[in-house]
């Protein structure tokens, strides 16, 4: 038998250093499936459900370059969206093989039939249809090379009896290449960075996720600027550590020094960073905004300067120009005041809660003292989101994966899945809300049937704790929030994981040490305190005024015990939002 176009493209793929496929397979996709299984480079990974599927290639995408899912037919298809956006806009290059039904049959209704072009539109970097054996492969080399070097989500539609046909030679490339580049601004522009830095009196930095690579560039201009450093979320994990110039993060879930360094500098250096939250942006200082995608310039805030470059080149060029300056005051102040605030989100830690109301902040942090100093922490969206930016320390050998951009709900598991597989040997740390680990809690049983050793923590709070939040700041009663969840631990005892139970606060340390020693898959069902807040390090007057009121419907409704739980809970804040 010849080589099929199945073959071929498994070829394309092994040979561009993909390990694994993500996919349930059937119907058009057989023939993928099955070159797959004859090849022998790749792992055909079966997911109960595509969405895991492209979370998982997503993860590993993020930690090793490059991934691939896959799903036939029209059901698959529109599974894989969530997970593909989320992908996409992390930046992650995955390649999604979406298999259709035969080319004689486009457009006349068949069974499963889907327009791949306009499903996936919105989320590709690259996005066709295979229609002859010829197209296949070039489709594919263009694909791969959009997903590397555009980074993002590269889609090809392959027809199944486009896949099951001969291969054909073609002139073109069938491989993906890799080229490096040095991208950084011309010579005068930095000169007048250098001019606007130096002359400002007080400078704050604001990292992202394009200057974790840069650290050890970011630490030395902070020093010779005597500036403060916050970070994004995604930045934690490349700039919090081994940086005595950080001040923490600010946003929805930052803290307020980060904030008030931002809002009390002249200057406001913000690398690497397309911060999307315009209203932690200050207006008074000047902005000046340093990022290798320039049409993200200028977009969140007014800038004084916009420029175009990869954050280690431009640094590595800019700081030669700059001078060690001497006054440290606005640093200091800015430090002390920082130390001030991580003082205060101590309370919460010694606070440990009581039984089936255990501080979440605690838990947190014992999982980070306990944790490997090169652990991969997977996060689900919401109030698991808050304890793990806070809580969870940096290393400068961990990595922290969660939906930063997308922001939905049940991406901690199936990343965990991509994590464990192409990174083994690390731990592997999925930190599941209730909410989120219920929405796909089958692909517990992919964890399984692998035997990952991924320990799943669920941050069980019986709630839909942000949506919650979000609704008594706005002065709204809290409604449809609740969740009446399964024993956790007897669900995934049924599946063949080791599982726990948490209750009281006691129990956390030599319980999660337990988990932490434990081999194979792992689950931990932890009752977190639902009433417990996480308040932005900037509280606006209406966000008080809402909050003040949400408290005293609840009184009118006669719900008094919901509002005095949330006082006990929480009376270290209450001061700041009422």
């Amino acid at each position: 038998m010849g080589k099929s176009v199945a073959d071929q493209l498994v070829e394309m793929l092994a040979d561009a250093g993909i390990q694994r496929i993500y996919a349930v397979t059937g119907d058009s996709l057989n023939h993928i499936n099955d070159a797959v299984r004859r090849d022998g480079r790749i792992q055909w990974i079966h997911v109960r459900h595509e969405e895991v599927g492209a979370y998982a290639a997503g993860a590993e995408a993020q930690l090793n370059g490059l991934a691939c899912c896959a799903g036939s037919s029209g059901p698959g298809h529109v599974h894989l969206i969530n997970g593909l956006y989320d992908a996409h806009r992390s930046g992650a290059p995955v390649i999604a093989i979406a298999s259709t039904c035969a080319t004689n049959e486009f457009g006349s209704d068949y069974f499963q039939e889907t327009n791949t072009i306009k499903l996936f539109a919105d989320c590709s970097h690259y996005n066709q249809v295979a229609n002859t054996p010829a197209q296949a492969p070039r489709m594919l080399q263009a694909a791969l090379q959009h997903a590397v070097h555009k980074k993002g989500v590269a889609v090809l539609g392959l027809p199944g009896d486009v896949a099951s046909a001969d291969a054909e030679s073609i002139t073109t490339a069938l491989k993906v290449y890799r080229p490096a580049a040095v991208l950084r601004p011309a010579e005068t522009a930095l000169q007048q960075l250098a001019a606007l830095l130096q002359s400002a009196e007080k400078v704050a930095i604001y990292c992202g996720l394009g200057a974790t690579a840069a650290h050890d560039e970011v630490v030395t201009l902070a020093t010779l600027l005597k500036a403060p450093v916050g970070y994004s979320f995604r930045a934690k994990m490349g700039i919090e550590y081994d940086n005595p110039h950080e001040v923490g993060m600010t946003g929805l879930l930052g803290l307020a020094s980060a904030y008030k360094s931002m809002h009390e500098a002249d200057v406001v250096l913000l690398l690497g960073t397309d911060f999307p939250y315009t209203p932690f942006i200050p207006e008074n200082a000047k902005i000046v905004q340093i990022d290798n995608q320039p049409e993200r310039l200028g977009r969140r805030a007014a800038l004084e300067m916009g420029l175009c470059g990869d954050i280690g080149p431009t640094l590595q060029a800019l700081l030669p120009m700059i001078l060690d300056k001497k006054d440290r005051k606005f640093l200091d102040t800015m430090l002390e005041f920082h130390e001030e605030v991580k003082r205060k989100l101590n309370t919460y830690v010694e606070d440990r809660g009581k039984e089936e109301a255990i501080s979440p902040e605690y838990v947190a942090t014992v999982i980070s003292q306990l944790a490997a100093r090169d652990a991969i922490f997977t996060v689900d969206t919401g109030m698991t989101n808050v304890w793990t930016a806070r809580y969870i320390e940096a290393t400068g050998k961990r990595t922290l994966l969660g939906s930063f951009n997308h922001g939905s709900m049940a991406n901690a598991m199936p990343q965990a899945i991509g994590a464990a597989l192409c990174q083994p040997g690390r731990e592997v740390y999925a930190l599941c809300g209730d909410g989120g680990l219920t929405m796909l809690l089958g692909d517990l049983m992919t964890i399984r049937q692998y035997n990952l050793p991924v320990k799943v923590i669920v941050f069980n709070n019986r709630a839909l704790g942000m949506v919650k939040l979000e609704m008594e700041v706005a002065g709204l009663p809290d409604w449809q929030t609740d969740m009446v969840n399964p024993d956790f631990a007897g669900v995934a005892t049924a599946m063949g994981f080791t599982a726990f139970t948490i209750r009281t606060p006691e129990e956390v340390e030599p319980v999660l040490t337990k988990v932490r020693d434990a081999s194979g898959p792992v689950l931990v069902n932890i009752f977190t305190n639902p009433s417990s807040l996480a308040m932005p390090p900037r509280i606006e007057f209406e966000q008080m005024k809402g909050y003040a009121l949400w408290m005293g419907k609840l009184i009118l409704g006669g719900r008094f015990d919901d509002v005095l739980e949330a006082v006990k809970s929480n009376y270290k804040h209450i001061k700041d939002v009422l």
